[in-house]
């Protein structure tokens, strides 16, 4: 195996996670524990100084989370990894680490919900200001960039619409704006695209969803690319100039291509906190070792519900980029060849009240608000994960009133789509 580079579903079920140094336990334990004892006073002394590599405090580090961070640095093809409490936080730590008050970043309107609020007012509180464009035009990017303007913000597959970004195209611009492209690559996961091959530097996910799989624990994660020069124009200094808090110590020039997960673990995870517990990242790393065989399968099992759809005479549109006539079906088969994932979306002829009647029917999907899960999902997302978005924001989001959104499970795709039709019928 030394001369053979492993396949995904290998580094699935083996990356980051050999077997436990103290015990011989194959499986990786779940380290609950607030702490870790020292070796001595020097040691002590050299982890807290950056000097050395260990376990201090689980705020900071764990092992058991430091194997999640291993597997998904290994499957995204990274440099290292950052496990987090959700999504969300793994956000909040990676502009924690770019962005100083009055900085701004471009996003692109066809994100989830939680996200555009999340950048649209919580943000705000940090004095960081969001430029929005449309990711179905890249001259929309380049006039949204300004000299304030510190990184450009994309989902690999946009939630809830199942649109394919063209990542290479906005990864062009980013570089030649000098700011790191940042690519939420959630409903995608590594298994069908990776965002790092096509130009992207930073990627972050909600291991919520496909990751873990199985709807039981919350995590997110950020992956550093190693591929961006953080020193080169001055305008990261969280990582270019002297740390106060590490006596001088600069973290791009001592940590080179891993530098960038660094920063956010001993800055914003040590300040902020937002950890991810021990039990969670078990479950987890758990869900993981199945992750190709479960995307691969809800991948089959979305393209003939999507076929099914558009075919049932009740329907007046479905968004999913695995039909051969879909607008962004080629950016699929450039960037997502395995499948266009298993979240899409699709509207009725009886506009917004035959969708919230269609949610409130169905019997074995579950009406909730997630995906990514072994079981079949539905929502309508206006009146739930985009009502704080207006009418317009709706729209540009692919969240307007008529929408519905599946995320297709692991059922046999027979029981799925007769599911559907009683409660469309």
């Amino acid at each position: 195996m030394a001369d053979r580079k492993p396949g995904f579903d290998t580094l699935a079920l083996h990356a980051g996670t050999a077997p436990d140094p103290a015990t011989g336990a194959r499986i990786t334990p779940i380290y609950q524990t607030t702490s870790f004892v020292f070796n001595d006073v020097q040691h002590a002394s050299d982890l807290f100084a950056l000097r050395a590599f260990g376990n201090i405090y689980t705020r900071i580090m764990n092992p058991t989370q430091g194997a999640l961070e291993g597997k998904v640095t290994a499957l995204e093809g990274g440099t290292a990894s950052l496990a987090t409490a959700s999504g969300h936080a793994a956000q909040l730590l990676v502009f924690h680490t770019i962005m100083q008050p009055g900085d701004e970043f471009v996003a692109v309107r066809q994100l989830y919900g939680g996200s555009i609020n999340q950048f649209s007012h919580s943000f705000k509180s940090f004095g960081w200001h969001v430029v929005w464009a449309d990711a179905e035009d890249m001259g929309s990017i380049e006039k949204a960039l300004s000299p304030k303007t510190k990184a450009i913000f994309i989902e690999s597959i946009a939630n809830p619409g199942g649109r394919i970004t063209d990542i290479a195209a906005v990864a062009a611009i980013a570089r030649k704006a000098g700011v790191p492209l940042i690519v939420d690559n959630t409903l995608a996961t590594p298994y069908l695209c990776r965002p790092l091959e096509h130009g992207a530097n930073i990627v972050v996910h909600s291991l919520t969803k496909f990751m873990g799989g199985h709807g039981n624990s919350m995590g997110g994660v950020i992956v550093d690319g190693g591929n961006f020069d953080w020193s080169k124009s001055g305008r990261y200094p969280l990582l270019s100039e002297p740390n106060g808090s590490y006596h001088g110590l600069k973290l791009h020039e001592t940590f080179g291509n891993i530098a960038f997960a660094i920063a956010c673990r001993v800055l914003g995870l040590r300040d902020l906190g937002p950890a991810i517990a021990p039990l969670n990242a078990f479950l987890i790393l758990t869900g993981m070792e199945t992750l190709g065989l479960r995307m691969q399968r809800q991948c089959d099992n979305a393209l003939k519900v999507a076929q099914w759809l558009k075919n049932n005479p009740r329907v007046s549109w479905v968004n999913y980029a695995g039909l051969a006539d879909d607008k962004h079906h080629a950016l699929a088969q450039k960037y997502c060849p395995r499948g266009a994932g298993a979240v899409f979306t699709f509207g009725l002829k009886g506009g917004h009240e035959a969708g919230v009647k269609t949610v409130s029917s169905v019997k074995l999907l579950s009406h909730l608000a997630n995906v990514g899960d072994t079981r079949s999902l539905i929502i309508h997302p206006a009146s739930t994960t985009h009502s704080q978005l207006s009418a317009d924001q709706l729209k540009l989001a692919g969240a307007g009133p008529d929408v519905v959104r599946l995320s297709i499970g692991l059922e046999n795709v027979e029981d799925i789509i007769a599911d559907l039709d009683q409660a469309i019928s």
